[in-house]
């Protein structure tokens, strides 16, 4: 079983992940405030992170940038509403590992 980091701060886009994660049999730990989620993704053992590109405080790519100097490099799948070619660009840029838009 695949243990996944959910960032989303919509919590309905949240509700809807979560459910399919779990039936599909995975564990998923899903957080929504600025300094928990780097802290959780920093400090768990997931084995993919899947984060929202737009948080407010910290966002995306900031997460991102932060796992990778921190030397953790769990797959990271990045979500977003901006997904012109330029955004993609700068989340894989940021060590995201793929991006949907």
């Amino acid at each position: 079983m695949s243990q996944l980091l959910l960032i989303e701060n919509d919590a309905e886009t949240a509700a809807e992940i979560v459910a399919a994660t779990r039936n599909s049999g995975h564990h998923i730990s899903h957080v929504m405030d600025g300094k928990t989620r780097l802290d959780l993704a920093l400090a768990g053992h997931f084995d993919v992170v899947v984060t929202d590109r737009m948080l407010p405080g910290l966002d995306g790519l900031g997460i991102v940038k932060a796992l990778r100097e921190s030397g953790k490099s769990m797959p990271v799948i990045m979500l977003s509403a901006l997904d012109s070619v330029d955004e993609r660009v700068k989340g894989l840029r940021a060590g995201g590992d793929d991006y949907l838009g």
